[in-house]
């Protein structure tokens, strides 16, 4: 896998994957793209987001929505990494099994999620969840 990033100006980037999606990153706060420390974040979610999605469409749930709700804890001296991450799943869908969605993200969590994987090595990760009828 390979990706540039390109200064544009001020404390501004853009990222560039093989793929040929684009990304804005911004060191100001508040900027006009995602601080790097937000997009690990957002990859973060969006990797165990996708895991939990395909894990419960083979299991034949009935599964129309996912949101991820990320909060994170930043340590108070640089480098200013994150010290724990809890990641709030709210999945909707008819008829979900509990034992199903829990299922799905633990296995995520604990298994799938390469970005997870990489950084459970250096915080602490949580997760909950909650379930709405379609």
């Amino acid at each position: 896998m390979k990706a540039t990033v390109t200064w544009l100006e001020g404390m501004r980037f853009e990222g560039l994957s093989e793929s040929g999606h684009k990304i804005t990153l911004d060191g100001t706060n508040p900027g006009q793209g995602a601080s790097p420390m937000e997009a690990v974040l957002l990859g973060a979610g969006g990797c165990s987001a996708i895991d939990v999605v395909s894990i419960l469409e083979k299991s034949r749930q009935a599964i129309t929505g996912c949101v991820v709700e990320l909060s994170a804890t930043r340590a108070e001296q640089a480098p200013r990494v994150f010290t724990d991450i809890n990641m709030h799943f709210v999945v909707t869908g008819t008829e979900l099994s509990e034992k199903h969605v829990a299922r799905a993200i633990s296995l995520s969590m604990e298994k799938y999620c390469s970005v997870m994987k990489m950084l459970d090595k250096a915080l602490s990760a949580t997760s909950s969840y909650e379930i709405h009828p379609a």
